[in-house]
Formats: structure tokens, sequence, C-alpha cells
């Protein structure tokens, strides 16, 4: 593998932001889907800069190369470190950074090493589907770095019910959404809706981000 690892981006909101969220995709779509649209665009429209990226095998998808399944661990966290240096030259911005699931848990992993100013998951894949006994929490225990996770009630990578039995650190505040699945979707019979989860999940990453200021 070479040094440096081809990365599509995309950038919304001011380039001279005082906070900058970098976030990464989940393991199945890519950068742009409504999803993650939406983060992006209602961060950037409030002041702050939103940079998304894609990994290798994601950047191969977009090119035509056919349903590549995701790299390993070793390149998708080389590819978080080479977007946070290379956002961080000559730039004075707090940098936060998270993702949509596997984005977010890879983002989780070097959280501390990079000692950014904070992490947000949309979706944290606590555990494989159906493997519960096997979570995927161990840097969760004890990580330093400030995390807001924004979760499912009924998410089948971390339900409400399952997740409560982690020992998680302090530094970890999870925001439960009412019935949502991985996608923080409610279903109909609930009464709530989708748009309302995310509007609900916008305003804790924007409360989290202000509540994390440094004095």
């Amino acid at each position: 593998m070479s040094e440096t690892i081809k990365r599509p981006t995309l950038c919304n909101g001011p380039t001279d932001a005082a906070v900058t969220v970098i976030l990464a995709h989940g393991a199945g779509a890519p950068m742009d889907t409504d999803f993650m649209n939406f983060f992006a665009e209602k961060l950037a429209s409030s002041g702050i800069r939103v940079i998304r990226f894609e990994f290798p095998y994601m950047a191969l998808r977009r090119e035509g190369h056919g349903k590549r399944p995701p790299n390993g661990q070793k390149i998708l966290l080389t590819s978080w470190r080479q977007i946070i240096n290379d956002n961080r030259k000559g730039s004075k911005s707090r940098l936060f950074i998270g993702g949509k699931s596997m984005g977010g848990r890879m983002a989780s992993m070097i959280a501390d090493e990079m000692a950014v100013d904070g992490l947000i998951c949309l979706g944290y894949p606590f555990y494989a589907p159906g493997k519960m006994d096997n979570p995927r929490i161990e840097h969760l225990r004890e990580i330093r770095t400030p995390t807001l996770i924004l979760q499912g009630e009924r998410d089948p990578m971390g339900t409400r019910e399952i997740v409560g039995r982690f020992s998680l650190s302090s530094n970890i505040t999870i925001n439960w959404l009412a019935d949502g699945n991985h996608d923080l979707a409610p279903r109909k019979k609930s009464g709530l809706t989708h748009q309302g989860h995310l509007k609900q999940a916008l305003k804790s990453i924007s409360h989290f981000i202000r509540s994390t200021q440094k004095n």
C-alpha cells in the first residue's frame, strides 16, 4: 500500500469556520447519501465546516469497479489519519471527527491518538447483527475524547437493552432515538418520523459541539 491513499472528498460550509467536522460513510453506502447530506448541509448552514471523504474501496465502487468489500482496518485507519493531518495544516479550527456506523467506529479508534476535540458517531455498530456476545467496545471503555453517539433504540447493531449492559467510558454520551433503527428511522406505528429523529440528532450534535468548547 502506498503512503498516500486516494480519497474523494466533499466540503460544505465556510473554509474559515471555527469548527470543522470530518465525517466518514458507513460500510455499505457512499459519502453522499440523503442521510449524510442531511447532516453535512445542516451543520454547514450553521457555520460549521463539514468535510466528507470516502475510503479507498468506496472510491473504487464510485469509479465503476463493482461492489468492493470494505478495506482492512489498517487502511481504514490510515485514511482517517491522513485526512485529519491534511486538514490540520494551517488551520486553527476546532476539530471533530466521526460518521455513520463503520466510519464512526474507525474514527473512535484513533480519536485519542489524534487528539481531536470530539467524536460524533451516527449509529455505532456495537456488535455485528446477532453477535451480541462479541461487542466492539474494548477501546470505548477508556476513551478520553468527548464522545456523542446517536443511536436508535432498536438498532440491530446496538439496542438500548444490550448496550445498557456495557461498561463504557464516562466521556461517552449516548442519545437514544425512540424506536429508531440503524439509520435512526422509527417504525410508522410509533407515531414518530425519520425526519423528526434526524432533526433531534442534529440538535444533539450542535449542543455537543458547544458544550465541548475549550476554555
